[in-house]
């Protein structure tokens, strides 16, 4: 049996797994009063128990298999992946899907990137996004996961909710999504400005209806669109100018309706959560405002949480690639892309492996770190300097928390905590035992707190991880995690079982991130994000560095456009009828 170490990230075939690294080395340490390799217990043990649920749960759905410790994974495919974040697994489950043979190569021990999750001492902890909405739609409004999901006939168990807590400066407020439910909000905090709520949604109406008039699932990278868009043709004909108007920025539809100063800060917030960006001139394509609109704003809206968390869509997906004959590789980290002729022909592994691809490499890692894996040759001074020009959002800090839930009846999902409206003083909190009670032993609560994309990279670029240094600045820099956290469990310190803190430096190591970012800090009006063809020719990129953009639906898109480009246009409009676009 393949277990895993909590610790360090290590793998064994043995039941325990020797930590090499103590708590205070880890990027995500934590304080486990049962763990023999605690701060409390180090001394009489170096090793741990590991938890094994997550890579037998892997196993069990075909991440792994004996190839991936027992023997040389060199092999020829048709496309290989560099990276199982979503953008990357999707793109590789709508290949299998089309009868493309494809592989999957993941550097972590653990598949998913940003939104992997793993387990310790019976806590599951989500490392990324856990807010998600329009999983159950189908047709156009669906999320651009739900079509890749439905394409692959991979349905989840969706839970559904329809409130969550907010603690603004102007008090704390249990809101719900909804036709009409953020007018109870503004009755307390800013009654004038209901009229001007009701118009801004009035105007969003349209908008919300065009921003689905052509699912991304309709996109692909070659002259053959014009085949696929042409199907949407008479909804883009009534959009019309409601359409041009949502490439435009979010601000100029803001700045028409809302002067409102608390529903201005509102949408800041709603634009900042969505895509890292302020609501400020040029921050914020319309698009993806007016499609959270379109799902949170209607009567009888809910947001929806997948029962086994973000890893119950890492899980299905690698179910749809493993079952038409694909495979997903962990602690295959990829050392470089293989040219041959100028054209991309496969990677090279750490260890010596090879994987040939006859049809194209498709990376899923970051712009920046995917030029790092091209040979220096290859990378052309304005390809340096196209990448030098694109801006970096920043960073994040994580705290994770396992903790006793007794007397804590009644908590809500999740949490947004506003210290102040001027910019990175917003912390998320999202408890996901509450919707389900799996994730976390009988009694307990996981929690996961963080800042959002606000954490600079320069505070730890010079630092050592495990440093003396650099653990102070953990402790330093999760404090006002820990803070916003106290304001819904005042006593959370006391309750805590387990601790983990997550870095810039925690992100670039563990999800192999340039400067641990976010993605590419692109402005509408400003710059659109790059689509998928690269010049070497056979490789392409989906994800966050590429169109659509940053977040769950932009990156499953992305794979999903790519997966488009790589077959004949027929069977891109077949698969299209199947999902009911």
């Amino acid at each position: 049996m393949l277990v895993h170490c909590g610790m360090c990230s290590s793998s064994s075939v043995a039941g325990f797994v020797k930590c090499t690294r103590l708590c205070g080395a880890l990027e995500l340490c934590f304080k486990n009063k049962n763990c023999r390799n605690s701060p409390q217990r180090r001394k009489s043990s170096a090793y741990c128990k590991a938890s094994a649920r997550t890579l037998d749960e892997a196993a069990t759905t075909g991440a792994l298999g004996p190839e991936s410790q027992q023997r040389s994974r060199s092999h020829k495919t048709e496309v290989v992946i560099i990276g199982s974040g979503l953008g990357g697994l999707c793109c590789a489950a709508m290949l299998a899907k089309y009868g493309v043979k494809v592989t999957v190569c993941e550097s972590h021990s653990i598949p998913g990137g940003a939104a992997h999750a793993w387990v310790q001492d019976g806590y599951h902890f989500e490392s990324g996004p856990s807010l998600y909405s329009g999983m159950a739609a189908r047709g156009r409004a669906a999320n651009p996961i739900a079509h890749v999901l439905q394409a692959i006939d991979e349905p989840l168990d969706l839970l559904t909710y329809n409130k969550w807590n907010v603690l603004l400066p102007e008090g704390d407020f249990m809101t719900k999504v909804g036709g009409s439910e953020f007018e109870d909000v503004l009755q307390q905090v800013s009654p004038s400005a209901i009229p001007e709520w009701r118009e801004l949604q009035r105007v969003m109406k349209p908008l919300a209806a065009a921003a689905t008039a052509l699912p991304p699932a309709a996109l692909r990278a070659d002259p053959a669109v014009a085949v696929t868009i042409a199907r949407y043709l008479p909804q883009l004909l009534q959009g019309g100018g409601d359409i041009r108007r949502l490439v435009g920025p979010f601000s100029d539809i803001v700045d028409g309706v809302v002067k409102d100063k608390f529903v201005r800060n509102w949408l800041d917030l709603l634009s900042f959560l969505l895509s890292g960006k302020r609501l400020r001139p040029n921050s914020k394509k319309s698009t993806s405002v007016a499609f959270m609109f379109n799902e949170w704003y209607q009567p009888n809206a809910c947001l929806e949480f997948p029962r086994g968390g973000s890893q119950a869509i890492v899980q299905a997906l690698i179910r749809g690639i493993k079952k038409r004959g694909g495979r997903v590789m962990l602690s295959a980290h990829v050392d470089q892309i293989i040219l041959e002729g100028g054209r991309a022909k496969g990677v090279s592994l750490r260890g010596g492996s090879r994987v040939l691809a006859s049809k194209a490499v498709v990376s899923n890692a970051s712009l920046w770190d995917t030029q790092s894996l091209l040979p220096a040759s290859a990378v052309t001074p304005q390809m340096l300097q196209n990448a030098a020009e694109i801006p970096l959002n920043r960073s994040f800090m994580h705290l994770h928390l396992g903790f006793d839930a007794r007397g804590l009846e009644g908590l809500e999902m999740h949490h947004i905590v506003v210290n102040s409206w001027e910019g990175g003083n917003v912390v998320l909190i999202s408890i996901p035992s509450v919707m389900d009670a799996d994730l976390a032993p009988a009694g307990k609560h996981t929690l996961h707190a963080y800042l959002p994309a606000t954490e600079p990279f320069a505070l730890w670029s010079g630092l050592e991880r495990g440093s003396p240094e650099y653990e102070a600045q953990k402790q330093e820099r999760s404090q006002v995690l820990w803070k916003a956290v106290e304001r819904i469990i005042p006593d959370i310190r006391q309750r805590t079982e387990i601790e983990m803190v997550g870095t810039p430096l925690t992100h670039r190591h563990f999800l192999r991130r340039h400067n641990g970012t976010y993605g590419p800090a692109i402005k509408a009006g400003q710059g659109t994000f790059p689509g998928p063809t690269t010049p070497i020719p056979g490789l392409l990129c989906c994800g966050d560095s590429t169109f659509p953009g940053i977040g769950v639906p932009a990156v499953a898109a992305s794979g999903a456009i790519v997966a488009n480009t790589l077959v004949p246009v027929w069977d891109h409009w077949k698969l299209l009828d199947r999902i009911g676009t």
